[in-house]
């Protein structure tokens, strides 16, 4: 199973956030750390703005910040949000193009399979996943070479 880059890039939006609770970003700031296009983190933060996690605002001092708690955002939630409705092969669709789709065990394998895959997100929150804020802050918040030197 692969996640698509929607995900991945949701996921470190939400961790960028996190690693500085309180502290506003820009797309642009986000998009040059993490090395993607501004106009697809744009999509992101929209969609993660429509879905409550996030909070933008505007003006000189504007930007994007966590509109929850990083305690209160599940990963399995993000990743089922930010996903949809996972189809893992051709045969798990309604219309899917199967001689044994009526009768397959291979699908229940799947579901059992994809139920522990969410579970243990589920487990974690982007808290668990930012715990070591220290470190996160040391490569994604570096300090200037001129601001240490002074």
């Amino acid at each position: 199973m692969r996640l698509t880059n929607f995900t991945d890039y949701s996921l470190r939006v939400l961790i960028y956030l996190a690693a500085q609770p309180g502290r506003r970003a820009t797309i642009a700031e986000i998009a040059k750390r993490f090395g993607i296009a501004e106009n697809h983190l744009m999509k992101v933060v929209h969609f993660l703005g429509k879905a409550g996690w996030l909070s933008t605002v505007r003006g000189p001092s504007g930007g994007i910040e966590l509109a929850t708690a990083p305690q209160q955002i599940r990963i399995g939630s993000v990743v089922r949000s930010t996903e949809g409705a996972p189809v893992l092969a051709e045969c798990f669709e309604d219309d899917g193009n199967c001689a044994i789709y009526d009768i397959c065990r291979l699908r229940g394998v799947f579901d059992e399979a994809l139920t522990a895959f969410f579970a243990v997100l589920d487990r974690y929150t982007l808290d668990d996943l930012t715990a070591n804020r220290r470190e996160l802050t040391r490569i994604l918040f570096p300090i200037p070479a001129t601001s240490r030197d002074q």
